[in-house]
């Protein structure tokens, strides 16, 4: 589940990209993608009813069809509806493989609510109609038709080349897939570093090309409970000592607090990079971040942007309430729940000790509901950088490319915690004013995914050939 984040760019550094009416022919790469996405649309992979192992099967069917050995093309899980499919090319062995990962499972989608059928391809006015179009059926097309399209070739790479689908991101049910193979089945995605299509994402805005962004960390999540415990009694005989008014005190202090900034590789580089692109104050506080300045203003100014106060700092938020059992009787427990998402490098002991100390209160115990995952960035290595830059410049030229740090949420997590340097590199523009990830009627541009086929076939090659 990608929680994606947009950037304001001055249109001066920006090129014109004008999105096409409905392609009235496609190259055999083009239709085969097509069909892929299409039989991946219409198979639901929803938590409740749908079945990713049906669609796992489906594109190992078409992986065996083009080449692949059985011995090569592993369906496994340890859910009968909810499996992973796991493919291998191989390569010279010259260097350490490289993961390629998406996700089956999409969120669910009722037929009321949506104006077309959620779980049929649609192509209508120049977009890509269904669940799943954006996050993200459409980056598991583009690798399965690229993995047949360089299969079919007889590419041979340098490394192995791995391709993973897996379930449970979207759910949070059962299992998530990534967590259960690096467990279970580690050697069948164990690799250099990962090409995450769940992240990552080059955007448009008012049918401009703004950038190509590299998601090389994210925050982590964190889950507390905040509950106060009382005697209660008749409400008739109201006392100061209230449950709901003590939790409430609390959380006015946790309001107006923020916690200290803390920047890394990542979100350093990315400040840099995007002055370069603002103008005026705004520049000036990119700038003077980017070089570790303390300056209260520069802060208090950026920190005014929701997003930049994201990626300068560990929030935390309260995002549920529950006290109180009848009307007419003294509240005996109040509770809320706090939703944290950590900057890479605290603990939850750091988190959940300075969130006590705010509440200023002992009577308002803090716990842990989900404990916060192991969360180290991954490095932004020349052979990363360089390459995708390279290949953005010579489909893309004039695209900057930009590091970002995701403040949602992936699979990434499990990766990088497990010691796999993990990369959102998606290849399909999301028009920034447009987000249908989740929501009514999602939809990708028609030429933006067949771009997207494009450039992570030539991301692949460059990735995985000796230079």
């Amino acid at each position: 589940m990608r929680v994606r984040h947009f950037f304001f760019i001055n249109v001066f550094m920006l090129f014109v990209y004008r999105a096409p009416a409905q392609q009235a022919s496609l190259t055999p790469e083009q239709e085969l993608a097509r069909s892929i996405f299409q039989e991946l649309i219409q198979t639901n992979t929803v938590h409740s009813t749908g079945n990713t192992t049906t669609a796992a099967e489906a594109m190992a069917l078409r992986l065996k069809a083009a080449g692949f050995s059985q011995q090569d093309i592993q369906i496994t899980g340890p859910r009968e509806r909810n499996r992973n499919l796991v493919v291998r090319l191989h390569g010279t062995g010259k260097r350490a493989p490289i993961l390629f990962l998406s996700h089956l499972d999409v969120v669910e989608a009722r037929r009321e609510d949506w104006t077309m059928d959620p779980f049929t391809l649609t192509e209508k006015d120049g977009y890509f109609y269904g669940r799943g179009t954006m996050d993200i059926k459409d980056g598991a097309a583009i690798l399965v038709a690229d993995f047949i399209i360089l299969k079919k070739q007889g590419y041979v790479p340098d490394r192995d080349l791995i391709l993973a689908l897996t379930a449970g991101e979207e759910s949070g049910g059962d299992y998530n897939g990534v967590a259960w193979l690096l467990q279970n089945k580690r050697s069948l995605i164990d690799a250099a570093f990962c090409i995450n299509m769940d992240a990552g994402d080059p955007q448009l805005k008012n049918g401009k090309r703004l950038n190509r962004t590299v998601q090389a960390s994210e925050k982590g999540v964190l889950d507390l409970a905040l509950e106060v415990k009382n005697p209660g009694g008749h409400s008739s005989l109201p006392s100061k000592d209230n449950a709901i008014y003590r939790l409430a005190g609390g959380l006015t202090r946790m309001e107006v607090y923020d916690f200290p900034v803390q920047l890394n590789e990542v979100t350093r580089s990315y400040f840099s990079a995007m002055s370069a692109f603002e103008t005026g104050q705004l520049s000036e506080d990119m700038k003077a971040v980017a070089a570790n300045s303390s300056d209260a203003e520069v802060i208090n100014r950026l920190s005014q942007s929701a997003y930049y106060n994201a990626l300068l700092r560990t929030t935390c938020v309260a995002t549920m309430l529950q006290a109180g059992h009848a009307v007419n009787a003294l509240p005996q427990s109040a509770k809320a729940i706090v939703n944290c998402r950590v900057m890479p490098g605290s603990t939850q002991n750091e988190i959940k000790d300075a969130i006590q100390r705010v509440l200023k209160d002992t009577q308002v115990q803090v716990s842990v509901l989900s404990a916060l995952k192991k969360n180290p960035s991954s490095p932004l290595s020349a052979e990363i950088m360089e390459t995708v830059t390279a290949v953005t410049a010579k489909l893309w030229p004039g695209v900057p490319v930009l590091p970002v740090m995701e403040v949602g949420a992936t699979d990434g997590i499990f990766l990088r915690s497990s010691g796999i340097p993990t990369y959102g590199v998606s290849g399909v523009f999301i028009d920034e004013d447009d987000n249908r990830a989740h929501g009514k009627d999602e939809r990708i541009g028609v030429r933006d995914f067949y771009e997207g086929l494009r450039y992570e076939y030539e991301l692949i090659r460059a990735f995985s050939t000796a230079k």
